[in-house]
This record gives structure tokens, sequence and C-alpha cells, in this order.
């Protein structure tokens, strides 16, 4: 039993599960007349945004809107876990319970699905595990040692669709001044109307880091992210920057401040670094009075990452590639 315990965790992915997913969860639930069909909607649900917020780190599209178990008919009639991949096909993502080593996949979800996806939440609905996945199922009862890990599954629908390619910004051409698209010098946002004046009161120390004397290369630039929190033009400003550091390791400090002439970011507002595979590495989250929030860390040659920045509903991400 221990031997596959240690299997088992070691393939699965734990992501957080954000507020906004608890009370979309919680909106389907009260849909439904009796408690037990409501537990399961609210459990499916956040297990389908889970795996949701997975494919978007890893950079593949995805339509929730489309996915029955988004059609309140649906979520009544039958137990269903889907999540559309448009050009792909439906993914069932479905729930385990705490403690248990079977997953049950209902017959009704046996056929046009590209995949399944097994995710265990836990009892205070703040993680979702994400056990690993199968290409198809035969049966309702599935032990859990016989599941693939998620990079099986991201194989499994490049093998079989062609999926898109996220664009990756490429920090180490950053050191020979090339840039892409949107990414503009500090002072150049200074500029905008949708950053000053609440920015250029900080603008004084960003430019003290810049001319501190340090013998390395700094590099740094900004992009404006447009959160579209209740009304439209709701910009926080994104600033990654770059140094070289020994045993040709990069240096990468991610900052985000406020935009829309705010002195403090939005409380709540979420800074968060993914690895490759999808695990959270690093996150930040702001205060009631935090005029920015940062993380940093080193990495590899080649080594790809992303960023998102989160507000209730909205999500912004970038990739890079060191």
């Amino acid at each position: 039993m221990s031997h596959q315990t240690y299997k088992f965790d070691d393939i699965a992915l734990t992501l957080p599960i954000t507020q906004a997913a608890r009370t979309t969860a919680q909106q389907f639930a009260h849909q439904l007349p009796y408690p037990q069909t409501a537990e399961r909607v609210r459990l499916n649900t956040l297990c389908v945004l889970a795996v949701n917020d997975y494919l978007q780190i890893m950079g593949l599209p995805t339509d929730l809107k489309a996915s029955d178990s988004w059609n309140p008919i649906m979520r009544l009639c039958a137990d269903v876990a889907d999540l559309e991949l448009p050009g792909i096909g439906r993914l069932e993502c479905r729930p385990v319970l705490l403690d248990q080593q079977i997953g049950y996949v209902p017959p009704e979800t046996w056929e046009e699905r590209v995949g399944y996806v097994f995710v265990q939440v836990d009892e205070s609905l703040q993680e979702a595990k994400l056990l690993g996945f199968l290409p198809s199922v035969a049966t309702e009862e599935i032990p859990l040692t016989q599941l693939q890990p998620l990079e099986d599954l991201i194989e499994h629908l490049a093998s079989t669709f062609t999926l898109p390619v996220p664009e990756l910004v490429n920090l180490s051409q950053w050191f020979t001044g090339i840039f892409e698209a949107g990414w503009q010098t500090i002072e150049s946002l200074w500029n905008q109307p949708e950053i000053a004046p609440a920015f250029a009161f900080r603008s004084g120390n960003l430019l003290e880091d810049e001319t501190n004397n340090q013998q390395e290369t700094v590099v740094r630039r900004g992009k404006l992210i447009d959160l579209g929190i209740q009304i439209a033009n709701q910009f926080v400003m994104l600033v990654v920057e770059i140094s070289p550091q020994a045993d040709q390791q990069t240096g990468v400090l991610v900052q985000l401040y406020p935009a829309n002439n705010q002195n403090y970011l939005t409380p709540g507002v979420q800074l968060t670094v993914f690895d490759k595979s999808g695990a959270v590495f690093l996150e930040a989250q702001a205060r009631s009075a935090d005029n920015y929030i940062q993380l940093k860390f080193r990495g590899e040659p080649k080594e790809e990452f992303t960023v998102q920045v989160a507000l209730h509903d909205a999500c912004v991400k970038e990739h890079f590639v060191i």
C-alpha cells in the first residue's frame, strides 16, 4: 500500500482552487432540487475548473460554455463533468473521493471523450489534486494504480490532434536587444495614460535599480495587462527583469504594479509562476495597501515557465523560455 501511494503522489499535480471557482460551483449546486445531486454537481464543477486551469497553463484552449457540464439541463439529467477543447473534443474530469483508491466513471461518459482526468478535491475546497489520466475507459470503476501521468495526457492529445503551440517570450534574446511585441521600456509605459501618474511616484526607485553601478547586465521590460474586471480597461503592469547569474543561470524578477491612476493593487490580485509541468512554483497575493507584489527566482537555459495574473474570474497568462 505504501509503495502504491508513493507512486500515486509522484504523478499527481496539486493546484489551488480559486474563490471564483468555489462561487461558480456553489451557484450551480443551488440550481438543483436534491442535496445529493447538488453535491455531485458542486464537486464535478470544481474538478472541471481545476482541469481547465491546468490546460490553460499548458497553453491549450478550452471552452467551458460549450461543455455539457455548463448546461443546466445536462447537469440535472446526467452525471457529466466534461470540458470542451475546441478542435479536439471533450475531456472528462472525474472526481475521486478522499482516501479512495477507485475512481468512478458513469457509462454515459464512455463515448465521445478524448480522455479522462481524475481529480481529488480536499475537504476545505482550497486545493485540487490532478491524480492522472486515461485515454479511454470501459468500466465504471477505475483503480487509481492504472492512471498515467498528466504529461501523457498532453502527449496523447498531441499525437491525435494538432495542438496550438503557446507563443513563448524568449528572455535570452532580451540580452541581445530583441523583444517581443507589447514588451516596452518602463519609460515608454510611463507616457501612456493608463499608467501615469500613479506609477510615477515609484519611478525613481525603479530607475535606481538599473543605475546602481551593477557589473552585470540587467534588462527590464513591462507590459500592460487588461484584467477587464467589472468595467472595461482595468489595467495592471507586469514587469519582468532578467540578469545573468553564475553557472549560466538567469535571475528573473517578476513584479506587478497598479495602473489606471491607482496607487495600490486591487486586494486579492494574484501573481503566480508555474513550471513547465503546470505546477505552482511561486505565488503572491496583493493585500489592502500593496503598491506592488513580486516574485524572484533563477532558471536554467531553455527552461520554460508561465506567469499568471488573476483576479476573480479574470486570468491572463504569459509563457516564457529562458
